[in-house]
């Protein structure tokens, strides 16, 4: 008889951090004690607290324990499983709070969270098709099956559902758009072709919750009339496509999928696609091209996929965090949607949390929630008492938000006045030690890498404004560059085919807009505020604190030091190639980097 269970995340973060050998550290302590009939091990989807892993929770006292590893794993088994009594040292306690969590219910990244989409992440066995139908997996497919078509369109355009994958168009309006389109066969595509830097929401839905996707693309199916869907998915994510190939398999056997779905009569199957991580394929046309084996480049629109997609037939594309959200507004209707969330973006949002915060992973929050909950409320605020500088959403195609806007809600039309938008959900924090020049180079640079190369100011216009940004941030840049790079951008915008090269200049024109400052000081100054782009910097020795230790003269790779032992040091500026190794090796703080 079960008489605890113990859930280990198995996202990715848990996995790189060592959560295969916890696992096997666990077994062997249960054998070790003669409970492993008693005890049941599940390896679960992403728990969403990505820097607390790997997670382990005991059930049924829902017990949270934190940052688990193979020297202090078998401590669960021996006191809490054995002996009845927690570890304490395992369990969470927030930075400036003594008392320790027992749950996560007490935890304030998850306490503020309302996850829909996230429902089953972390919380069933994703290999287990009967954990999920415990959890109402599949009732909505049933209910929807028992409705028209038009009864299930209504419902997802009533509930005001918009787009997961950046854009937020109304995802009601494309499925009306895709049952009426004339043409045979028609399509239903699930985008998971995630490539935003930093970004990993779908990911982990398709990791964590396999069949919440399958459910809603037969939903889909069934509701524009068509028979096949295809997954399409990069190759990076090899866990995100076994599992979902096995959820298939399963769903096929449970009779989900297939021919005469649940006595229907209706028949519809899933096929996988696998991309080769271009970024364009994101775009929904070069998308459909990869899946038609071609090369993945973007088409003009119209048509819209709707009328012609893949192989010039009607075709319903959403992304894997779009489909989650309909099996629960079948169920619950979508009243229930839209008690969370805005008027015009009702719902919630996933992000992926990530850089200069001190929670980060994956967040599910009501559409409208501010930046400030976001960050300093559920991410636990700025780490080392450093200032918030920015926050970038959207990715290669978003742009900045600053304090200035903390209290401003986010949603899909907030964020757009501020010139970015809210992409897939990637929120990148920055600090007071972020250079916001270097960071926007650092996206334009994605881009220029990504580009497709079909249509010329793209390909071409990406790329130049690539080089005005090396040069600014190389010391050589000219009074004319801010000027330049605005125009350049506003051509990008008006005249690229894609969404790639038409957002491809946020960055950039963000970051001139909120911190001009920095790009005059690069330009005219020449010098770094945050003293990140190296060729700007200088670096000297103070003679007050150098001890001749000769450690800098040692690990220069040039040579540009110069001194003797027990005596002060002096850097040759011609020879300095700017690269750190003084600073990151003097002991006594005597390199000066300005």
């Amino acid at each position: 008889m079960i008489r605890n269970q113990l859930l280990i995340c198995a996202g990715g973060a848990c996995i790189t951090s060592g959560e295969k050998s916890v696992k096997d550290v666990l077994v062997e302590e249960l054998v070790k004690n003669g409970i492993q009939d008693e005890i049941q091990i599940i390896e679960t989807g992403c728990m969403g607290a990505c820097d607390l892993g790997p997670i382990v929770v005991v059930y049924p006292e829902g017990t949270f324990y934190q940052k688990v590893n193979v020297g202090n794993a078998g401590l669960i088994v021996s006191e809490h499983l054995v002996k009845g009594r927690t570890v304490p040292e395992l369990l969470y306690h927030g930075p400036t709070s003594e008392k320790k969590a027992q749950t996560s219910e007490e935890i304030p990244f998850y306490t503020r969270q309302v996850k829909r989409v996230l429902r089953n992440c972390g919380v069933i066995d994703p290999l287990s098709i009967e954990e999920f139908i415990a959890r109402d997996g599949y009732f909505g497919l049933g209910k929807a099956l028992e409705m028209s078509q038009d009864e299930i369109i209504k419902i997802v355009q009533d509930s005001g559902l918009r787009g997961r994958g950046g854009a937020g168009f109304p995802t009601g309006i494309k499925w009306k758009a895709a049952q009426e389109a004339t043409g045979s066969p028609k399509y239903v595509v699930c985008n998971g072709d995630e490539g935003d830097p930093g970004a990993f929401m779908d990911r982990s839905v398709l990791e964590g919750d396999p069949h919440s996707i399958i459910e809603s693309m037969v939903i889909a199916g069934y509701a524009i009339g068509a028979a096949t869907g295809y997954m399409y998915v990069r190759a990076e994510y090899p866990l995100a496509i076994d599992r979902f190939d096995y959820a298939l398999k399963k769903a096929r056997e449970y009779g989900f999928l297939g021919q005469n779905i649940l006595g229907s009569g209706f028949d519809f199957d899933i096929e996988i696609r696998i991309g080769a991580g271009a970024f364009v394929c994101g775009e929904e046309t070069a998308l459909l091209r990869s899946i038609e084996g071609k090369r993945g480049m973007p088409s003009l629109k119209p048509p819209f996929p709707a009328q012609a997609g893949l192989w010039g037939k009607p075709t319903l594309i959403n992304n894997v965090e779009t489909y989650a959200n309909i099996a629960p507004i079948i169920i619950n209707g979508a009243d229930w949607f839209r008690s969370v969330g805005t008027t015009k973006s009702p719902g919630t949002k996933v992000f992926a949390l990530a850089g200069k915060v001190q929670n980060t992973g994956l967040v599910e929050v009501p559409m409208g929630t501010t930046l400030r909950e976001l960050i300093f409320d559920i991410g636990g605020g700025i780490p080392d008492g450093k200032k918030f500088k920015g926050a970038q959403t959207g990715g290669p195609s978003g742009g900045i938000i600053t304090a200035d806007y903390l209290d401003m809600p986010i949603d899909f039309d907030s964020v757009k006045e501020i010139g970015t938008i809210m992409g897939s959900g990637g929120l990148i924090v920055l600090d007071e030690d972020n250079c916001m020049v270097d960071v926007a180079k650092f996206y334009l640079e994605f881009t220029v890498d990504e580009s497709c190369g079909k249509c010329t100011p793209c390909r071409e216009g990406t790329r130049q404004m690539y080089r005005i940004m090396q040069r600014i941030t190389d010391g050589k840049g000219q009074a004319s560059d801010i000027e330049r790079l605005k125009s350049l951008g506003k051509v990008l915008q008006l005249t690229s085919l894609c969404g790639l090269g038409q957002t491809a200049p946020n960055p950039v024109l963000s970051t001139i807009r909120f911190f001009e400052d920095e790009y005059r000081a690069h330009i005219e100054d020449k010098k770094c505020p945050t003293h990140v782009c190296k060729h700007l910097l200088t670096y000297s020795i103070n003679p007050d604190k150098c001890v001749g230790c000769t450690a800098c003269a040692r690990q220069c790779p040039v040579q540009a030091i110069a001194g003797e032992v027990k005596k002060v040091h002096i850097i040759d500026q011609d020879k300095c190639i700017k690269c750190g190794s003084c600073y990151e090796v003097c002991r006594f703080g005597a390199i000066l980097k300005e």
